[in-house]
């Protein structure tokens, strides 16, 4: 059932064990991942261990081109800080996840505004942010 998942076929690193220290490594390769399931092609999305869908074990790994549109935002104003947009996107593989908005206005993200992903390091870790889709990737 594999040629009907969303996104691309990717193997998870093979030094880590859980599903989210596959997706955390997956960050730090510059990898968008999320998971199908091989038995009724739920798309699943944070990592787990058993398809949210049907409950089998027979999650994949696969590779997001992310790109979406925000479902959601909210600009938040820290003390001392600029505001900044934290957005739910739905990516266009099927998944829905939380995130923040780079390179524009916090107050100026709107609902249905295309995004794609940029990889951002902070500190050991690599986040996934999200800029104004221009349609040049």
């Amino acid at each position: 059932m594999t040629r009907d998942l969303p996104g691309v076929a990717h193997d998870a690193p093979a030094h880590v064990s859980g599903p989210h220290e596959a997706y955390l490594a997956l960050l730090a390769e510059g990898v968008l991942g999320f998971q199908a399931c091989g038995s009724c092609a739920c798309v699943v999305f944070p990592p787990r261990g058993r398809c949210s869908g049907c409950g089998a074990d027979a999650l994949m790994w696969r590779a997001s081109a992310g790109r979406g549109a925000v479902y959601s935002t909210t600009a938040l104003s820290p003390r001392d800080k600029p505001p900044y947009a934290i957005v739910l996107i739905d990516l266009d593989e099927g998944y829905r996840m939380m995130s923040r908005i780079e390179g524009v206005d916090a107050e100026a993200t709107r609902i249905d505004d295309r995004v794609s992903v940029r990889f951002t390091p902070a500190g050991e870790d690599v986040l996934p942010l999200f800029v104004p889709d221009r349609g040049d990737r």
